[in-house]
């Protein structure tokens, strides 16, 4: 292990300590939305095996079912046929081992930084003191220390999604579910969230599904890339990504991640003029 990890926090190390939990396994699933004759399939026939503590970028344009997807990861939407398993344990329901983080934050308005971050601890009953030394311990996580009195009026949309993530956290989630939670952002702070939800990810272990339509963001922050056709959602590609780790902003400067991003853009786009990543001089993403 090395010295970051040696230095975590103590609910770093229980996140830690999870060792090789949260792994999925999505067989052959089929999600139908709506009723009687507007009924349609929004996923369709997507089988997927993710390992624990991978992250794993879903990628696809507005409307493929990526976050149908996700839905149904989290609970919120049942398979109309296939199956979803979370360490063999098929999901049925909405559940706390399962956080989500969304496009805008569901903070509460009234509540403040330090009482968002702990509330799902105050749900579980954990006492007063507990809660609030943990909800400390994951704002110094996210680089929120000294705001803990704030109200999440009083932040930036950028900071706003730092207290999202660490009110996930807390619960220590095997796995978190993202759904385009820097879409919303300017160009310069969704860089700045992207480089620290890698360092978070890093030091805490838990597996990460994050749904985007950005092939930049996908290829800056995945273990692989799962490429989904335009609706009824299907799996068109799983593009592994070895781009050593940690991964700096100039990466996305760098020969190969623009190999990579004209592939992405062939698989999207697949009637557009684009040279796909075959024909290009053999590069390769940078192996290390």
């Amino acid at each position: 292990m090395n010295q970051t990890s040696l230095q975590a926090s103590s609910d770093e190390r229980r996140l830690l300590d999870q060792g090789a939990a949260g792994g999925i396994e999505i067989e052959h699933l089929t999600i139908r939305l709506g009723e009687g004759a507007s009924a349609f399939d929004a996923v369709q026939d997507v089988s997927l095996s993710i390992r624990p503590g991978e992250f794993v970028c879903v990628l696809g344009p507005s409307g493929c079912g990526k976050s149908t997807l996700l839905g149904g990861l989290a609970g919120h939407w049942q398979p109309g046929s296939g199956s979803i398993r979370v360490d063999g344990e098929t999901v049925a329901g909405p559940h706390p081992d399962r956080g989500l983080v969304f496009q805008h934050h569901t903070l509460f308005p009234w509540k403040r930084v330090l009482d968002n971050v702990a509330f799902g601890l105050k749900m579980k009953g954990v006492g007063r003191q507990e809660r609030t030394a943990r909800a400390r311990e994951m704002l110094e996580l996210v680089g929120l220390q000294g705001f803990e009195s704030r109200y999440p009026v009083q932040l930036s949309g950028g900071m706003q999604q730092r207290v999202e993530i660490a009110r996930v956290l807390i619960n220590q989630p095997r796995v978190m579910l993202m759904d385009e939670p820097f879409g919303a952002l300017d160009a310069q702070t969704r860089l700045r969230m992207q480089e620290l939800l890698l360092d978070v990810w890093r030091r805490v272990g838990t597996t990460i599904v994050f749904i985007t339509h950005d092939i930049d963001e996908a290829l800056f922050l995945a273990d692989r890339i799962v490429v989904m056709s335009p609706r009824p959602g299907r799996i068109v590609e799983e593009l592994p990504i070895d781009f050593a780790r940690p991964r700096q902003a100039d990466l996305v400067t760098s020969p190969q991640f623009t190999q990579l991003k004209r592939h992405c853009l062939a698989l999207l786009h697949p009637h557009a003029n684009i040279v796909p990543l075959e024909r290009l001089s053999p590069l390769g993403p940078a192996r290390h």
